[in-house]
């Protein structure tokens, strides 16, 4: 039986080799800034099949077919533009020609925040569900935001792309956002809707982002 699960894992967990293929191919063993991104990107890789395997989501416990699996493989390929343009040396819309070194400090800054924020919220949220079933949660990881979870993952991606320093990888950040994410946690909350304090629980907190969205 095929779940999204699996074309998630399996994708996740070969990124690090993607890149490694790419450092290879090209022989750019020197290139810092393609190491710093396999040490990030891989690292997350490997993450998130731990935590798929340790606790679940649900929501990709879903069975699924080959066509819609490979359609999710293809559309969680635009992630590899950035070790690509890294890689090879290549700038298309570029951001910075020579950005400083505070600059990749901050994107591994937001790497971490959003290893953290990812995994402790998703974690909270199998670990409730396993104790409270049927009850709303409102507190610690999701008392301000009802979406912890994928707001780590921007911050991870986020930390991802802007190695990158050029808009392109951005633009399809910002695509599978508007795409995948948002309708995601419009259908949330349209689930959760169902709860009787969820109308009081909505009211106090954001969708995405704090103080923003």
């Amino acid at each position: 039986m095929l779940k999204q699960k699996h074309f998630i894992d399996i994708h996740k967990g070969i990124t690090p080799l993607f890149i490694i293929g790419l450092i290879f191919y090209f022989n750019e063993w020197d290139n810092q800034i393609g190491l710093l991104y396999l040490s990030l990107h891989g690292t997350y890789g490997l993450l998130w099949i731990t935590k798929s395997y340790i606790y679940p989501d649900k929501q990709w416990e879903n069975r699924t077919s080959i066509f819609y699996g490979m359609l999710i493989w293809l559309s969680m390929s635009l992630y590899w533009l950035s070790p690509y343009l890294i890689v090879t040396n290549t700038k298309i819309f570029p951001i910075f020609d020579d950005p400083p070194f505070i600059y990749f400090s901050i994107c591994i800054s937001m790497y971490i925040l959003g290893i953290f924020l990812h995994f402790t919220s998703d974690m909270q949220k199998y670990i409730y569900l396993k104790l409270k079933p049927g009850v709303l949660i409102t507190d610690y990881m999701f008392s301000k935001v009802r979406n912890t979870n994928y707001l780590g993952e921007l911050f991870i991606y986020l930390g991802f792309v802007l190695l990158a320093c050029d808009w392109l990888p951005l633009l399809a950040l910002l695509l599978f956002i508007i795409i995948v994410w948002v309708p995601n946690m419009i259908k949330k909350d349209k689930s959760l809707s169902r709860y009787n304090n969820f109308k009081d629980y909505k009211n106090k907190t954001k969708i995405f982002f704090p103080f923003l969205y």
